[in-house]
């Protein structure tokens, strides 16, 4: 059972990020505060659910929640200043969207920088551990797979409706085929 707060009775907000390890795509994060009486038995983190459970989950925990927000850091920015920062900086652009400030945040993993003069705790594995932050792991994950199933469109070569832009074999192979396009991260091994 996943824990509701890390510090009880305070505005605390989860985030996470989704496509940390892909060769292609922006880098995705969510940031999500939830009600201090919010359960849900089926919420974990988004690695251990199927796809329709995660499409499932997504209105319960947008409606549910108090605030949520995404935040968006594109191959070119993660080309210029790499995937790590790329991804703090899609969590700071997630809680920028969040309607109310948090007092609290807790967040998936053991790197993140100061955001505002918010405290803040960073918790490995914090999405199996933890609400909020197995919500974040939901909404970065299903965004960023909606945002892959748009690209796949512009360039079905690559199959991003099935890999996502992960580096499975067949992606790898599409790039040695056709080569890299925009949304290709340069500063990764992609072939």
């Amino acid at each position: 059972m996943l824990q509701s707060f890390l510090i009880p009775n305070v505005l605390e907000c989860g985030c996470d990020e989704a496509g940390r390890g892909c060769l292609a795509g922006s880098v995705f994060a969510a940031a999500v505060i939830l009600p201090p009486d919010f359960t849900n038995e089926e919420l974990n983190d988004s690695k251990q659910l199927t796809e329709a459970q995660r499409y499932r989950l997504r209105p319960i925990i947008e409606q549910a929640a108090t605030a949520w927000g995404i935040g968006e850091v594109t191959a070119q920015e993660i080309d210029e200043i790499n995937i790590l920062n790329a991804s703090i900086l899609a969590m700071h652009r997630a809680i920028n969207q969040l309607k109310i400030q948090p007092e609290h945040i807790i967040v998936d993993g053991n790197r993140f920088k100061p955001y505002k003069f918010i405290p803040y705790r960073t918790i490995v594995k914090g999405d199996a551990k933890f609400l909020s932050i197995a919500a974040a792991s939901v909404l970065a994950k299903t965004y960023r797979d909606d945002y892959m199933q748009q690209l796949h469109k512009e360039f079905p070569m690559y199959h991003w409706n099935e890999n996502k832009g992960y580096p499975t074999k067949q992606h790898r192979m599409a790039i040695r085929q056709y080569g890299s396009c925009a949304y290709h991260r340069m500063s990764y091994k992609l072939t």
